[in-house]
């Protein structure tokens, strides 16, 4: 097994000021207790080889002998083992052997990914391609590029909105590469670099990081016990000046949560009254579990002054579509248009056209719902076995469940269950400044017999974590008093 080595140099940029100023205590133990931190919450990945001893003794501007004792402790602690011609490890205590995995079934995946919140394809996708196949020609004389999209796809999303109760003409429909697309164009047209955007808290990971990558700063905004908190929304309006909002009201990412017909409607005059246009993200929108949706955001402003929404196909039909769209006025949707010319040119032909073919034929939203809601009972069912004194609130929708830890050790509790052959998303990767570490993201997408597989190993993981008198419990007490998890 090849080791991934970590620089000394990066190593001391990860551990930053770990030296308590006024500390009567050790360097070395100071060092170790840093080191061991970051293997806990995942900067440092298991099964990477750590520096030479000489190498980050210099790089630190620590002795040696500090550097080998802090080693030590973490050797005796269990979070790194010595292998000849490899040097130190990075380990977990009590995980056993780096490479190992639960081999009771020897058909048994070696690693669960329980990360993605996505559904394999639909019955019947392959004959939308089919259909989209037979109408190709009809497009092979022109040049292809289509900024706006196909004609008769935009037509087809706006016939959507109309019958979800959103009065929408062609022309105020984009079609993009996906919502991700759709989001980076939002954001170059609507936003500079240093440009607040004022986000849910927690918010979808993704739209975090395009905030970033374009050099603005999310402002967040907590999500209450239930629904929306408008009042605190206002307040972030007033006092940070956003350039827009994103928000998640149809089936939050991560949380699930459907906001109602009449916050919808107080939403769009706040916008209204402060300026403030409202980039909502609809994605999500058809992944209910069979009740009644309340109509779109943009439903409550038409002309799209205010509102502009982002759809896809991926989480409606399948991820590998790739087909966004875009919502928004006439004079907007022509603005985004003039940008893309100089970004991507446009969307490919035929998933648009087979995305075209799904819309007409609108098959299977009832089974989809009914399966979505069976899986969910079936996760929350599982998990009230295996972690009873967890808390999984019953979501109005969505792929996942966000679920809340009696204590916040979500990124340790993520670390421990990688060393198992299982991989899950720590709430802080939906937060803006690493909070939420008593929520972690479980989706309900996986096949049911790894769906089983992979509660038992998330429960064998907290176990560990726990475990009494384990060196483990000792570096959870440090993790707590520090907060830095």
């Amino acid at each position: 097994m090849t080791m991934i080595p970590l620089k000394a140099g990066s190593l001391s940029r990860l551990l930053g000021a770990w030296r308590a100023d006024g500390s009567a205590e050790p360097t070395y133990r100071l060092l170790a207790r840093a080191l061991r931190l970051l293997i806990l919450d995942g900067r440092v990945a298991l099964g990477v080889r750590m520096p030479g001893e000489r190498e980050l003794a210099q790089a630190l501007g620590v002795s040696r002998t500090t550097l080998t004792a802090a080693y030590g402790q973490l050797r005796d602690e269990g979070y790194l083992v010595s292998r000849r011609g490899s040097g130190s490890i990075t380990h977990l205590p009590g995980g056993g052997a780096l490479s190992a995995r639960p081999q009771d079934d020897p058909t048994e995946p070696a690693e669960i990914d329980w990360t993605a919140a996505a559904l394999p394809a639909p019955p019947g996708l392959w004959q939308a391609y089919e259909e989209a196949l037979r109408r190709l020609p009809g497009w092979l004389s022109g040049i292809g590029y289509e900024l706006l999209g196909l004609p008769e796809l935009r037509a087809a999303i706006a016939r959507d909105y109309e019958r979800r109760g959103c009065p929408t003409r062609p022309e105020q429909i984009m079609v993009t590469s996906g919502a991700q697309n759709g989001l980076t164009l939002v954001l170059r047209a609507m936003a500079g670099p240093g440009d607040r955007i004022a986000v849910d808290h927690p918010t979808y990971r993704t739209a975090i990081d395009a905030i970033l990558r374009n050099n603005c700063q999310p402002v967040p905004v907590a999500l209450p016990e239930q629904g929306w908190d408008l009042e605190a929304l206002e307040a972030s309006f007033r006092q940070a000046g956003p350039r827009f909002a994103y928000l998640l009201p149809d089936h939050h990412n991560p949380t699930g949560r459907l906001m109602d017909a009449a916050d919808r409607a107080d939403l769009v005059a706040l916008a209204a009254r402060s300026r403030t246009p409202l980039l909502i993200d609809e994605t999500m929108a058809f992944s209910g579990f069979g009740t009644a949706m309340p109509a779109p955001v943009a439903a409550h402003d038409p002309e799209g002054q205010f509102v502009l929404s982002l759809g896809s196909a991926s989480k409606r039909w399948w991820g590998g579509l790739r087909i966004g769209w875009v919502r928004a006025s006439e004079q907007r949707i022509a603005e985004l248009a003039r940008l893309r010319a100089v970004l991507d040119m446009g969307t490919p032909v035929l998933e648009q056209l087979a995305v075209t073919v799904l819309f007409e034929r609108d098959e299977g939203a009832a089974a989809r719902a009914a399966d979505l809601r069976a899986r969910c009972e079936r996760l929350r069912a599982l998990l009230a076995e295996a972690l009873p004194h967890w808390r999984i609130p019953m979501p109005e929708g969505g792929l996942a469940l966000w679920a809340e830890l009696p204590r916040p050790e979500a990124s340790a509790l993520a670390a421990m269950a990688q060393g198992l052959g299982l991989r899950i998303v720590p709430g802080p990767r939906f937060a803006v400044d690493g909070a939420f570490e008593r929520f972690v993201r479980l989706p309900f997408t996986l096949a049911e017999t790894d769906m089983t597989r992979a509660v038992e190993r998330l429960a064998q993981a907290e176990a560990r974590l726990h475990r009494r008198g384990s060196t483990a419990q000792t570096a959870w007490r440090s993790v707590e008093a520090e907060r830095v998890i």
